[in-house]
């Protein structure tokens, strides 16, 4: 197996394949701190004067800590792991058409370009976003209902399909397994972020390399996962809202909008609680991230191997039919040759 083999690019399938594996893996392993973050975001703080809980789990958690406390107390450990196999089927299949999508569209722009070179920001931004959004219009079904699963309260737990056919069975019928389709589609301007800012932040601090150590692309994945849940906190917490179940205080009437949403929170809790759930999620986003991106890279190198070797073992069988037709050929040449002469008698 040659050098040059070797350095041949993974195809996009390759790609998402490797950047689906390191996401099950690093979401499995921080899955509770997606559990807490999530009941924060969607909670809201009950006032004396409220008559009606304000959110589905009349719980409140003051911090992350505290909201592990109470639902180990509350539901036992594996209250933490509360809707696992939906979230790292919506994991797998999100990251999976987010880095094919990603590798093509990138790809289609490099072999566009008339003088090599690698993308811009701006340009690099795009192509995560547009990734993004077809990768988020084929999922978020399973985002849904597996929103829907971390926040159901103790005594209403309910599977995988039993959830969706409450979502189904809603006022907004089947097109309730896209609700915050919207809310979704602006925050694909996270992965875009988060993906663009790798990009530039990997030229910039470790130029020409072609594969980065894993404590690099740890670094890389964090610090870029950082920006990008600081600047749409906002809009995560308000897609939360969206598709959870709606809380008793609206008797059932879900929200419409994710600006009905944050309207909703800023009035029985200020605009800082936009920002409510930012520690868990930055702390899931940097671990994740850079364990993603880690894993990502050491696959890519896996794969690219496993490729090199399938492709040597193909061409040799290729050479090995090849040669054996040709002699063949050459045999049955040499008989007809021998044939001959004895029909000319």
């Amino acid at each position: 197996m040659t050098g040059k083999d070797i350095q041949k690019p993974l195809p996009p399938w390759g790609n998402a394949l490797a950047g689906a594996t390191g996401a099950v893996l690093a979401n499995a392993i921080v899955y509770p701190l997606d559990i807490v973050k999530t009941r924060l975001q969607v909670q809201v703080k009950r006032k004396k004067s409220d008559s009606e809980p304000l959110t589905t789990n009349d719980e409140h958690y003051t911090s992350s800590l505290d909201a592990l406390r109470k639902i180990i107390d509350d539901e036992g450990i594996t209250g933490l792991y509360s809707g696992i196999n939906g979230s790292l089927l919506g994991v797998t299949s999100t990251n999976f058409a987010y880095f094919y999508w990603y590798s093509v569209v990138r790809s289609l722009y490099l072999s566009s370009q008339k003088i090599p070179g690698p993308p811009g920001t701006a340009t690099e931004l795009s192509i995560g976003a547009a990734a993004g959004a077809v990768a988020q219009i084929f999922t978020i079904p399973v985002s849904v209902i597996t929103t829907r699963q971390q926040t159901q309260p103790k005594g209403d737990k309910k599977g995988l399909l039993d959830t969706g056919r409450e979502v189904v069975h809603s006022d907004d019928g089947w097109t309730g397994l896209w609700r915050g389709l919207k809310a979704s589609l602006v925050l694909v301007v996270n992965p875009a972020i988060t993906y663009g800012a790798y990009q530039r932040l990997r030229e910039l601090l470790f130029p020409g390399k072609a594969s980065l150590r894993p404590w690099e692309s740890f670094f890389l994945g964090a610090v870029s996962k950082v920006l990008a849940t600081i600047v749409t906190q906002p809009l995560i917490v308000a897609k939360v809202g969206l598709q959870s179940r709606p809380p008793p205080a609206r008797q059932g009437k879900p929200f419409k909008s994710f600006l009905e949403v944050m309207s909703y929170v800023i009035e029985h809790e200020g605009p800082l609680a936009l920002f409510k759930g930012l520690a868990p999620q930055v702390t899931k986003g940097i671990l994740v991230q850079g364990m993603l991106m880690m894993t990502k890279e050491r696959m890519e190198i896996i794969f690219i191997v496993l490729f090199a070797y399938v492709r040597k073992v193909r061409d040799n069988k290729l050479r090995q039919v090849a040669d054996t037709a040709a002699s063949h050929a050459i045999a049955a040449a040499a008989r007809a040759k021998d044939i001959l002469p004895v029909i000319e008698k």
